[in-house]
């Protein structure tokens, strides 16, 4: 057995990084700040998607229905409470200016589609009445706001329960 001699070849060995000194460029990229920002911002939604409905309290009626398709322009929200208050958006509205405040709306509007969320507890002649007024301030494409999960006419439970 015998010991082998080892040679420093002139082009081997490590180069020096002239100014830079002994420290090389890092050339990994750290993903912890992205995850750390990519948390924070799904936890910020998290939060505000629930906040992004409109903010009049009711209890809607369960229906065994489906939901409507989203729509490219934000939706006209009307809203009827169960003490007999009318709210465009968030806004309430005396029930004599309702039909003028929805023509102004309707003029600056290009659909006609407008939402009617109605407390369940209501009676079917105040919703028709205020279904008469959109009608009368140019809405004619009423749709009803209910939740999903009621019973259907067959007796089965409906697809959200």
């Amino acid at each position: 057995m015998g010991a082998g001699v080892m040679r420093k070849s002139g082009g081997g060995g490590r180069r020096r990084r002239g100014a830079r000194g002994k420290h090389a460029a890092m050339s990994e990229i750290n993903v912890t700040p992205f995850v750390d920002v990519a948390l924070v911002l799904l936890i910020i939604f998290m939060v505000a998607a629930p906040l992004m409905t409109v903010g009049v309290p009711l209890e809607l009626p369960k229906t065994a229905a489906q939901s409507l398709p989203t729509e490219q322009e934000e939706p006209l929200t009307i809203s009827l409470t169960v003490d007999g208050v009318v709210a465009i958006m968030n806004t309430e509205v005396p029930a004599a200016d309702l039909v003028n405040r929805l023509r102004a709306i309707a003029a600056e509007r290009s659909s006609d589609k407008i939402y009617l969320r109605a407390d369940g507890a209501i009676e079917y002649a105040r919703v028709v009445q205020v279904m008469g007024a959109l009608n009368a301030g140019g809405f004619s494409n009423i749709v009803l706001v209910t939740d999903t999960g009621g019973p259907a006419l067959d007796g089965t439970q409906g697809a959200g329960n």
